[in-house]
């Protein structure tokens, strides 16, 4: 699964594709050019002219704008005129002022995103034509890199955080228990404009952005001209499999039931793939095979011979990958170093990724994600897998997919199936109120969710782009090959299918426009992973599901290799941060001792063979900067509300609950989880449930 497009929280703001415009406490160690003189004539200027306004709001508004304001925004004269006249003084103007501000930001929001779409599809989308060098380039276009430069500029910024100031993590967490939708619409309204990140330095940040995506999307492998230590073929049909998505889901698809052959041919496979990975870690992969079927492949010897079928005669460069992978991710963090000038009060991603985006402290995820990896949980099920193996585990058994009732079902009887229902992306985007009936929406209902969301054949990975606007549709990218959608083409299409379906219930049902979406993305993989676990009931109505314990066991296994990964990606930004004029080969380095490290220590005793680089093959390590935590959030988050669906005794009743409780909107974590399940996030819950399963 690709990450959700927006890779943030949903503001309204957020949308447009510009990540570093985030929630921020206001900066403290910036020179405010504004005297406190001024500032204090402001506010009594305001509250005379306004007896019954709060005086702690206007403060805290006044003294926002003050810290803000630059010298090219005018004197101090033009300051003090402009809050004093732009002050909405009643309940009746500040909700006009607010809605006003919120039609502004969602028609500029969706302008932009539909622009920056249509600017994209060569590059993203499956079309008759190759992306030409030109199509590459604008790919790279933000269209919204200087809205906020461009709002402060014309001091609509200025007045709406004057009247909509913003709050802090810690505030929205204490004084957000007793606040009204309206009062939660208003602070969220206060995290838009709140630092002035110069537009040329978001489009660098975008650009560099749009081409690590643009390398991960062009990175296939060719099974089929992958051979053996004995130089057999183990793919016999062609086959290009993205890496790391497709890569890791055709393992996961060989851990099949069948006669003696048929599992020593899955195992094989596992073995060939586990080479690819390491070969893409450690950056040894043969430049030459990356996307290329004209050459043949050993990944156990890394050596490359001519294909028989081949026109090409030439001689070839069979010289390593130069390190792309990680100078992607050394462009990135170089971008984003910009920003942190400008951020004097979270001066590095890292700390804006986890205070203000994923509302959660770096040590509070890293805790929870510690806790249950190094459980005796997971240590008794990775017994249960080794015993059905029937053999010592492996590395890349962390992905052992035997927990699920399809692993009983042949992956080609699946995709016969649904290769004959999807010959196209249209196909499966017609099918979807007849699959959303069926997890209990009303008709009406389904028509409605569906009518909003676009499918289309994804170049690259799968992704789910978001509606940022009540005007433009959600989009659902998967990949379908020439014979129609494959079967982890239609899995992926599901999980998407998931993102979707939240993101239009939580903007189109939505009460207040800044309240659209989810606390962070972690809330939006758990609606995707509800939905993906119902993929074969989606496919056939009647099929028995999995029992409980084994739903439980392939739930905690899952966290317990994604949490690894998310490890790994956490530890890399921080050797980044303390390595800043690192090289792309010294980023290597690191990363694969990082991940050695991890899986040492959490993944070596249960899994065997110590020092493998095998958790740091995610893509999204190259090209979603920090997205990974959102992973395992989503897992905790799915399944406390698995637990608490359950208590559905219908369809249509799950339904319902499932809309209400994506209908709370943009709340912190905290809050969410109050309103949805009335227990905080925890690991407690898996885990307790774990023990149960294993005493049954």
């Amino acid at each position: 699964m690709c990450a959700n497009i927006t890779k943030t929280m949903k503001y309204p703001i957020i949308f447009l594709g510009i990540a570093a415009l985030l929630t921020a406490c206001q900066p403290k160690h910036k020179q405010i050019m504004i005297s406190d003189t001024t500032i204090q004539a402001s506010i009594a200027a305001i509250t005379t002219a306004h007896p019954e306004a709060d005086v702690a709001l206007v403060t805290r508004g006044v003294e926002q704008v003050a810290t803000l304001w630059q010298e090219n925004d005018g004197s101090e004269t033009d300051f003090q005129d402009l809050v004093s006249r732009s002050y909405a003084g009643t309940c009746e103007e500040r909700i006009v002022l607010y809605n006003r501000l919120t039609h502004i930001i969602e028609q500029c929001s969706q302008s932009a995103d539909m622009l920056n779409n249509t600017l994209q599809e060569p590059t993203t989308l499956m079309g008759k034509d190759e992306p030409t060098s030109v199509d590459w380039i604008i790919s790279g276009y933000s269209p919204m890199a200087h809205f906020a430069e461009d709002m402060f500029a014309n001091k609509i910024a200025h007045i709406c955080v004057l009247n909509f100031p913003h709050y802090s993590l810690e505030e929205k967490n204490t004084l957000g228990k007793d606040w009204s939708r309206q009062e939660w619409a208003y602070a969220r309204l206060g995290d838009v404009f709140t630092d002035r990140v110069p537009g040329k330095v978001m489009a660098t940040y975008s650009q560099a952005l749009s081409e690590a995506e643009n390398y991960i999307a062009g990175y296939n492998i060719m099974m089929h001209c992958l051979r053996n230590e004995q130089g057999e073929q183990l793919w016999q049909e062609p086959i290009a499999l993205l890496s790391h998505w497709n890569l890791r889901d055709e393992l996961k698809s060989n851990y099949v039931a069948g006669d003696e052959a048929m599992r020593r041919l899955g195992k094989e496979k596992q073995e060939l793939i586990y080479q690819v990975m390491l070969r893409i870690i450690r950056q040894e992969i043969p430049n030459c095979v990356i996307n290329n079927d004209q050459l043949l492949w050993c990944p156990t010897t890394n050596i490359v011979s001519g294909n028989p079928n081949s026109n090409i005669k030439l001689k070839v460069d069979v010289s390593r990958e130069p390190d792309t992978r990680y100078q992607q991710i050394i462009n990135i963090f170089h971008a984003l170093q910009s920003i942190d000038t400008y951020r004097p009060d979270a001066p590095s991603h890292v700390l804006r990724t986890f205070n203000e985006d994923l509302q959660i402290p770096f040590e509070d995820i890293e805790a929870l994600f510690t806790q249950l990896i190094q459980s005796d949980e997971v240590k008794q099920v990775a017994a249960i897998i080794r015993e059905r193996l029937g053999r010592d585990l492996r590395p890349y058994d962390i992905w052992y997919d035997g927990f699920k009732s399809r692993s009983s079902i042949s992956e080609d009887v699946l995709t016969a199936e649904t290769q004959k229902r999807y010959p196209d992306a249209k196909a499966f985007e017609k099918d979807m109120p007849r699959m959303l009936m069926q997890l209990g929406f009303a008709p009406e209902k389904a028509k409605e969710l569906a009518s909003h969301i676009v499918v289309e054949a994804a170049r690259g990975s799968g992704h789910a782009r978001p509606c940022v606007g009540r005007e433009q549709p959600a989009r659902l990218r998967t990949r379908v090959g020439v014979k129609g959608m494959d079967y982890k083409g239609y899995n992926i299409a599901v999980h998407e299918f998931g993102h979707n379906v939240e993101e239009v219930i939580s903007l189109y049902n939505m009460d207040y426009y800044t309240l659209a979406g989810i606390p962070n993305t972690g809330f939006t993989e758990a609606s995707a992973f509800l939905f993906q676990e119902r993929d074969l009931q989606l496919l056939y109505k009647n099929l028995q599901t999995s029992q409980n314990a084994e739903q439980i066991f392939d739930l905690i296994w899952g966290m317990y290799e994604i949490m690894g990964v998310s490890l790994v990606d956490m530890r890399m930004w921080q050797w980044l941060y303390a390595n800043q004029k690192a090289t792309a080969a010294e980023l290597r380095e690191a990363v694969i001792a990082i991940a050695s490290e991890v899986w040492n220590e959490y993944y070596a005793p249960v899994l065997g063979e110590k020092d493998s680089p095998l958790l740091a093959i995610y893509s999204h390590m190259v090209g979603y900067a920090l997205y990974l935590p959102a992973y395992p959030i989503g897992n905790l988050v799915q399944y406390q509300l698995e637990e608490h669906l359950a208590q559905c005794t219908t369809q249509a009743e799950w339904a319902k609950e499932y809309t209400r409780i994506y209908q709370q909107g943009c709340l912190t974590p905290n809050a969410w989880m109050r309103g949805a399940v009335g227990k905080p996030m925890s690991v407690e819950p898996i885990l307790t449930a774990v023990r149960e399963a294993l005493n049954q």
